[in-house]
């Protein structure tokens, strides 16, 4: 198989041209602040855009502008890479995080909207860098390629294979007819929605650094905070009220938020996904939220709060954290491990398994039992009242099968990494599901500091994995891939 080189070197750079001009954005605020990280911030620019900018230049006339589906996986997972790479610049040249591979693992973390961190003492660190690793998750939570889909007919580039290399298995839907208006609307309502969110941050107290930020990480499904308790510093139930609202929003599929702002609330309440993602995350925190009642001293108006905050940050996979779940009743730890492996709605910023995949495996599941009794009958799987074709059961049955195997086998060697059994579940549940807190001694309360290096960078492996949705990284990994047709 031969690669169109030249258009993927030229895309890279664009990648990373993109990822110079955010490092821009923060230069203000260094300088306001005047809390160092300001020449690290332009030296960073400078070299992830002048790398960009040259091998964007020495590609640019490539007389052969084919895509196709093998270089839209390769882009895709390398411009996750390159970009991680290129991000660390602003720490190391900082100081903020000295070490390559710790420095390697928040900017990771930040893209693939993660949320895991090393850092002890986040309010330590610079304003300037700081905001730079909200930006990096603001990147990661649309997704940098969306954002390079709607620039690529400026160079007479189509961008359907970047789209669908992006979000595999099941098909995005479309707002409009051409994928790059598509990307073009999908932004102008995340942009818009991290305005709200912000501008609402501070009307209930927040300060304006603080608000900018969790504006930024929320609407990502990111989790990182300016505060090491994350937003249980705050102690503001308005503050807690508004980003449980802003999680909620960002965990549902992009396409129906787009129909919310039109006003059609009847295709929304339509969808299945949605509705079982709304009444799932509203009982299950009320469920919650009388174990925790019942487990603590805490007023029942408290309990629910924490509860169905908590609830909403694993579902939706933001892991912000206003309490210690691992402190409450063992049952309920056990619940919230369980929601590590729900994820929120396909095209969403969230990251897991998507409720739809639960959706079609149950339906799948009921059906064959159908089929027993009736072998001869041809009983399709429905969703939204519309037959789903077998291409899209099996994709879902090979992704949780996958995901699952994944899960236990990086269980086992986070295990022989040195890593206690607790400490190994949560931190690969967290990572494959781009979750952040997770059990043992990454729970809500730690970070991952702690862990070997060797157990960091298969962490950050997994991280990847799990933000492209095991499909895009795996294929590269697979002989086949590389074969000449």
């Amino acid at each position: 198989m031969t690669f169109n080189v030249k258009i993927i070197a030229s895309l890279l750079g664009i990648l990373l041209i993109i990822n110079g001009i955010f490092m821009l954005l923060c230069i203000p605020v260094a300088l306001i602040y005047q809390e160092g990280g300001l020449l690290p911030l332009v030296l960073s620019s400078a070299i992830s855009g002048g790398v960009g900018l040259s091998l964007w230049l020495y590609n640019r006339n490539a007389s052969d502008k084919t895509l196709g589906k093998r270089e839209g996986y390769l882009i895709v997972t390398l411009g996750w890479l390159i970009m991680s790479l290129a991000g660390t610049l602003p720490y190391l040249l900082s100081g903020t995080i000295p070490s390559f591979t710790n420095a390697f693992f928040e900017t990771i973390s930040g893209y693939t909207t993660t949320g895991a961190s090393i850092l002890n003492d986040i309010e330590s660190l610079p304003k300037g860098i700081l905001l730079w690793r909200s930006l990096t998750q603001w990147i990661g939570g649309m997704g940098i390629i969306v954002l390079a889909v709607a620039v690529l007919p400026l160079l007479g580039i189509g961008g359907m294979q970047l789209f669908v290399a992006e979000a595999p298995g099941l098909k995005p839907d479309k707002l409009q007819p051409r994928i790059t208006e598509t990307a073009k609307r999908l932004w102008f309502i995340y942009v818009g929605l991290t305005f709200v969110e912000f501008v609402l941050l501070q009307l209930a107290g927040m300060n304006t650094f603080d608000a900018l930020n969790h504006g930024l990480t929320t609407m990502a499904t990111g989790g990182f905070s300016t505060k090491q308790a994350s937003v249980a510093h705050f102690d503001s139930p308005l503050i807690q009220y508004i980003i449980i609202a802003f999680m909620f929003i960002a965990g549902t599929n992009f396409t129906l938020t787009y129909f919310g702002f039109k006003g059609d609330f009847k295709k929304i309440w339509r969808n299945e996904e949605f509705r079982v993602y709304a009444i799932g995350v509203l009982v299950l925190g009320l469920l919650v939220s009388i174990g925790v009642f019942a487990a603590t001293d805490l007023g029942y108006e408290e309990a629910f709060r924490d509860s169905l905050f908590q609830v909403t940050a694993l579902i939706t996979t933001t892991g912000f954290v206003s309490a210690d779940y691992t402190s409450w009743d063992p049952a309920l730890t056990i619940i919230c491990f369980m929601l590590m492996f729900v994820g929120a709605s396909a095209g969403s910023t969230a990251g897991g398994v998507k409720i739809v995949r639960h959706l079609l495996l149950l339906k799948n599941g009921i059906l064959e039992l159908k089929r027993q009794i009736h072998p001869a009958a041809i009983i399709p799987v429905r969703l939204n009242n519309k037959a789903v074709s077998q291409d899209i059961t099996y994709n879902v049955l090979a992704f949780i099968m996958i995901y699952l195997t994944i899960y236990v086998l990086s269980t086992f060697i986070m295990g022989l990494i040195g890593v206690d059994f607790t400490t190994a579940l949560g931190s690969v549940a967290t990572s494959l599901g781009n979750i952040g807190p997770g059990l043992g001694t990454v729970g809500p309360m730690d970070n991952f500091a702690h862990l070997p290096a060797v157990g960091k960078w298969f962490l950050s492996f997994l991280m990847l994995l799990g933000r492209l949705e095991l499909f895009t990284v795996l294929i590269l990994l697979t002989p086949y891939f590389w074969k000449r047709n």
